[in-house]
């Protein structure tokens, strides 16, 4: 099973929950909020959902992105991802169907900080229509 693998990898016990959750992200090539998972994934409960992606998140699985809607969304990394700063990649948030798609093979420039600043995070969303949309 290709799930269980995967979480074994990233040294995350791999739960019926775990393999479900996992399995559903690995189906979608969009963002998926909490909301979003909840409802397709009616059977399972909310906190077990959140503490599946905070996991998820803690070992490297997926990533939050903020879209500017306000509500935060989660995408699969890349295999080759360590959600550092050399991975940081663009946004896109399609203003019609409201989805957000990671833009993997669109890498961030590089920017030069004052002395003493340091980059924890940078986000960057682009807003217009989708494929599906347009």
């Amino acid at each position: 099973m290709e799930e269980e693998q995967l979480l074994k990898n990233r040294k995350i016990k791999p739960t019926a929950s775990r393999i479900l959750v996992l399995r559903y992200f690995l189906e979608k090539d969009n963002a998926i909020s909490l909301k979003k998972l909840e409802n397709d994934l009616h059977h399972s409960e909310k906190s077990t959902l959140y503490r599946t992606l905070k996991t998820f998140e803690r070992q490297k699985i997926i990533h939050s992105i903020d879209d500017g809607t306000g509500i935060k969304k989660y995408a699969l990394c890349l295999e080759s991802c360590n959600c550092e700063s050399q991975d940081l990649h663009f946004h896109f948030h399609c203003t019609e169907c409201k989805e957000t798609f990671c833009l993997n093979n669109q890498r961030m420039p590089s920017i030069e900080l004052p002395l003493k600043f340091s980059i924890t995070s940078a986000n960057l969303v682009i807003k217009g229509v989708c494929a599906n949309c347009n």
